[in-house]
């Protein structure tokens, strides 16, 4: 069974926590930028909202309730705990297990902080539902479920050997994070910016977490090397 060292907690702390204060960095930037020295971008992203707001319908309203549920916090938790206890079961590796977990937590950090940092206010639309206390930029929802979703892509891309099976998982987790973010647009929640800069967001964090565990598996695969030779 592989085992997590301190070693690898401070690679961890180096590959995902330091680079992501570069992905923070970047999404504060781009929140700061389209709300003050660009905000007619802000003016041009009002109306597109206005015409979300007058594209519903009876029956696009209940399908963007389910994917825009898809991206709240308890279900994306809840969705990862199970993927993890999954692959922990079928692998023993909890390196590779906790890669969503890393990634969805990173992106968490980052969405927080950032929320804080830039204050944007939410869309002139008519709301299908109660705002979080979050301001609008980044778009929660669709950042949580891109780190996750993608995540399980490269996992997926990376082990999964029978082919149509891969590409299933793949082209859905490919697909949920994208449905995600247009049921948010659709339901007055976020600008597009918002969803866009999120998705962003999601996938360094989630190339972020697998990449930690690519090192640390090239580390240990190393580590045998030379014991091997050792001996």
């Amino acid at each position: 069974m592989a085992r997590i060292h301190w070693q690898e907690g401070r690679d961890l702390l180096t590959r995902t926590v330091v680079p992501g204060v570069g992905v923070f960095a970047v999404v504060v930037a781009l929140g700061l930028l389209i709300t003050g020295p660009l905000a007619v971008i802000d003016h041009k992203e009002d109306r597109i909202s206005a015409d979300f707001n007058r594209f519903r319908n009876d029956a696009l309203d209940p399908v963007s309730a389910v994917f825009s549920h898809v991206g709240n916090t308890e279900y994306v938790i809840a969705i990862c705990l199970v993927a993890v206890g999954i692959l922990y079961w079928r692998t023993r590796d909890l390196r590779w297990s906790v890669v969503p977990l890393v990634a969805i937590s990173l992106q968490a950090l980052i969405f927080l902080f950032a929320t804080m940092a830039v204050g944007r206010q939410r869309p002139p639309a008519i709301p299908m539902d109660a705002s979080p206390p979050t301001s609008s930029f980044p778009s929660g929802h669709t950042g949580a479920s891109t780190a996750l979703y993608v995540s399980l892509l490269l996992m997926a891309a990376t082990r999964i050997e029978r082919a149509g099976l891969r590409r299933l998982v793949i082209g859905v987790c490919a697909v949920l994070p994208v449905l995600v973010g247009l049921a948010r647009l659709y339901r007055g929640a976020h600008h597009i910016s918002d969803v866009v800069v999120a998705m962003l967001n999601g996938i360094a964090c989630a190339l972020l977490a697998f990449h930690w565990w690519k090192a640390t598996r090239t580390q240990t695969a190393t580590g045998r090397a030379k014991a091997a030779l050792a001996t």
